[in-house]
Order: C-alpha cells, then sequence, then structure tokens
C-alpha cells in the first residue's frame, strides 16, 4: 500500500487518519509538534496494526522545521504515495478582534504549509508517475465565517488547481471538505458549541473513511455525509450577497448572546 505522511497526526482527524491509513495497511510518517505524544501513537499502531511508523517531529509554522518535512517528502529513496495536510487550528475571535500573530500562525499552517508540502510531493509524485494528495478543507471554504473561511477557500480551490495540473501525471489530489466534527477542534479554540443540533455533527471515523475512499476514486472535492452535501450544493448556486447577510445575521446573534 505505500507510506502515507500525515500532518497534526497526534490527535482529532489526524490520528483518525493515521488509524485507518494503517489498518489499509499503509506504512506511516507521522507529524505534529510533540515528539513524546507522536511516539506513543507509532508504538500503539506499530503493535495493534503490524506497519511501520516513522516519527517526525515537527512545527510546520516553523520554516526549517516545515523544510524537513517537505525534503522527507521529495526523498526518492523512501517514496511517500499519499501526502495528507491535516494540521490546522480554530479561534472563536473575529479577525480584528483576535491577535495578528494568531492570524499570521494560521496562515503559515494552514496555506503555507500546505502550499509548500503539496509542491515536493507534487514534484516527486510527478516524477514516479504516481501518488495521492489529501488535503483536509472545510464546508467553512463555501460560507463566510472569519478569516478561517476564507483560508479553508484557498485550501479547496488550491487543490481543483493542483488537480487539474498533476491528473495528466497519474497524480490525484483531493480536498476533503467536513462540516462540524466531533473532535477536539472546537474545544481547543475554545468554543461553545453546546447549541448546534446533533444532526449537524459528523463521526471523525466517517468523515475520515468518506475522504480516503474518495481520494482512492480520484474526487477532487469530497464532502462528508448527505446533509453537507446538500448544505455545500445550496451555497454553490446561493448568491453571494445572500451568504454575507445570513453570516451577519448569525454573528450579530452571538453577539447579543455573549453581551445577554
Amino acid at each position: 500500500m505505500g507510506i502515507a505522511l500525515v500532518t497534526g497526526a497526534s490527535s482529532g482527524l489526524g490520528k483518525e487518519f493515521a488509524d485507518q491509513l494503517a489498518a489499509r495497511g499503509h506504512d506511516l510518517v507521522l507529524v505534529a509538534r510533540g515528539r513524546q505524544v507522536l511516539e506513543a501513537l507509532a508504538a500503539d499502531l506499530n503493535a495493534r496494526r503490524g506497519v511501520r511508523v516513522e516519527v517526525l517531529p515537527a512545527d510546520l509554522t516553523n520554516r526549517s522545521q516545515l523544510q524537513e518535512v517537505a525534503d522527507r517528502l521529495a526523498d526518492p529513496d523512501r517514496p511517500v504515495d499519499l501526502l495528507v495536510n491535516n494540521a490546522g487550528f480554530g479561534s472563536r475571535q473575529g479577525f480584528v478582534r483576535n491577535s495578528l500573530d494568531e492570524e499570521e500562525r494560521a496562515v503559515d499552517l494552514m496555506i503555507k504549509a500546505v502550499m509548500v508540502l503539496a509542491h515536493a510531493a507534487g514534484g516527486a509524485m510527478r516524477g514516479r508517475g504516481r501518488g495521492a494528495i489529501l488535503n483536509v478543507s472545510s464546508v467553512a471554504g463555501f460560507v463566510v465565517m472569519g478569516h478561517y473561511s476564507a483560508i479553508k477557500s484557498y485550501v479547496t480551490v488550491f487543490s481543483e488547481a493542483l488537480a487539474t495540473e498533476l491528473g495528466p501525471d497519474g497524480v490525484t489530489v483531493t480536498a476533503v471538505c467536513p462540516g462540524f466534527t466531533h473532535t477536539e477542534f472546537h474545544d481547543r479554540a475554545e468554543m461553545d458549541m453546546s447549541r448546534l443540533p446533533e444532526a449537524l455533527w459528523l463521526k471523525a471515523p466517517d468523515v475520515v473513511r468518506q475522504a480516503l475512499d474518495d481520494v482512492a476514486r480520484g474526487k477532487v472535492v469530497s464532502v462528508p455525509s448527505a446533509t453537507y452535501k446538500g448544505v455545500v450544493g445550496l451555497l454553490r448556486v446561493m448568491p453571494r450577497a445572500i451568504i454575507r447577510r445570513v453570516a451577519g445575521e448569525l454573528a450579530e446573534r452571538r453577539r447579543r448572546g455573549k453581551r445577554s
């Protein structure tokens, strides 16, 4: 099955990607900031799944550490067959209210790192005539939910463009765009999601399974669940002025809720 490299592998969707890829027979390269957590995960996957697991600790917002991961992807002697660009984080603050440092870190992690790693992997895969890149985007990229929406919109469109470029060379590129998913993501961002109906929540194993199945099919944009497929279909045809107005009304309701 070859080697898969997963960023943000220590928790959330990244950890689930690592487990399901191992179950499908892939050897792994796991990337995240914490060495101890990665080593514990590697030992667990090796014991349960019988695959070889390489640990590559890196802060992808640090350019030199990001380059180490890019160099691993470009290594012709240890070819990576699947890159999963998963690392990311959210914020409960609006763009202007949030610190600029955090917003720059979001760009470094969810745009720059995606670009650099896709460039390294895409070049190596093109030379071999095979391979796949999976970029974790979001349904948020189709709406207007602050800077995060803009970032995820980039990831989706970038994936589509890269798929068009690399497709003739036997390399597939997929953007998976899940909706709200039960992971540590919202807790880490200190977001209160208690009012969101359970029907809108997805389970991480289901999201990852659908994403990997769509990679195998060569699908360019993967939207897990019938519910969110319908939402995205509607958003694609809805006038942007209406989307902006609805987003503004929801933001105002949140502000009123915080004041009350």
